[in-house]
């Protein structure tokens, strides 16, 4: 897996993609792209019943992530992203769902969702490990971009402990913001802290300082501000974003019927739910030109094509 830098199993995939780091893709050959990645989003399982009056089909992720895997290995892709919500609920949903991901030929990576910390809290310390992660907010390189993964769950009342300084600090956000009335204010929505927005800025000053694209990713939306399944800094992340000319895009999950909205040049994708209908998919393979992003969705996931400005 992925983690704080670029580090890739011997994979032919794998070694495509480090091969384009820094590379640019002559006008003559922008037909092709210079490197491919797939996207889930939500797959959300447990072994449990569907729930539905909020369309959510948990169990019926298994055979959805496996017709995914099988559909994403016959790509040439750098890696697979799931943008959260790897389970719905239950420590013991993990050692079903994973050893699915076991089969992909590309790299996996994680960034963790709400309901991934949805489990009793004497297990809530090795979410993050047992997905493989030794840092819930990191960044690695290839192809001429840097990819930032965010860990929105910094700052909630499910990720932290009762008592501790960030369960603390979530409470007092959540309160603050109910008390001016924000839509967004739900105990299901994520904060991130200050230290982490100063590494976020650092991260991608970096980047531009080399030449390199970047392509953030988080669980939450953010972009547009109408939905109350937003950030709670969602407004504060637009802006910090905005002042980076290299951020290409910004991709997340969490709101399962998926958005899209375009501000200052910068695309930002909200991909569809993979658990919310009984027979129908979602995922995607997101190729990236010199000039252009295409998405191309598969199941409820539409087609994209997104400007390089």
């Amino acid at each position: 897996m992925i983690t704080r830098r670029f580090a890739l199993k011997a994979t032919p995939a794998a070694a495509l993609f480090a091969q384009f780091q820094g590379f640019t893709t002559p006008a003559a050959a922008q037909d092709k792209p210079v490197f491919s990645f797939g996207v889930i989003a939500d797959p959300q399982y447990a072994p449990v019943v569907p729930n539905l009056t909020l369309k959510r089909y948990y169990a019926n992720t298994l055979w959805k992530l496996s017709e995914a895997v099988a559909t994403l290995n016959k790509e040439d892709l750098a890696f697979v992203v799931t943008l959260g919500d790897i389970i719905d609920r239950h420590w013991e949903s993990y050692a079903h769902v994973l050893p699915l991901y076991d089969k992909l030929k590309a790299d996996r990576i994680f960034l963790l969702g709400n309901h991934d910390y949805s489990v009793a809290p004497d297990f809530l310390a090795s979410v993050h490990r047992t997905v493989g992660l030794r840092s819930a907010h990191y960044d690695f390189a290839g192809g001429g971009y840097r990819f930032v993964v965010l860990d929105q769950n910094e700052l909630t009342l499910f990720a932290n402990a009762p008592g501790s300084a960030n369960h603390t600090l979530a409470a007092q956000r959540l309160d603050a913001m109910r008390t001016k009335g924000a839509i967004n204010a739900k105990p299901y929505n994520g904060a991130m802290s200050d230290a982490q927005f100063v590494w976020l800025e650092r991260t991608l000053a970096k980047a531009q300082a080399v030449g390199e694209k970047a392509i953030v990713m988080g669980h939450y939306p953010i972009y547009p501000f109408n939905l109350d399944a937003n950030m709670l800094d969602d407004v504060r992340l637009v802006e910090t974003l905005g002042r980076f000319p290299n951020v290409v895009a910004y991709l997340n999950g969490h709101h399962h019927p998926g958005n899209y909205g375009e501000t200052g040049g910068k695309h930002f994708v909200n991909f569809t739910g993979m658990v919310d209908t009984p027979d129908t998919t979602a995922f995607s393979v997101v190729d990236v030109f010199a000039d252009r992003i295409a998405i191309r969705g598969t199941g409820r996931e539409p087609n994209r094509t997104l400007k390089i400005a």
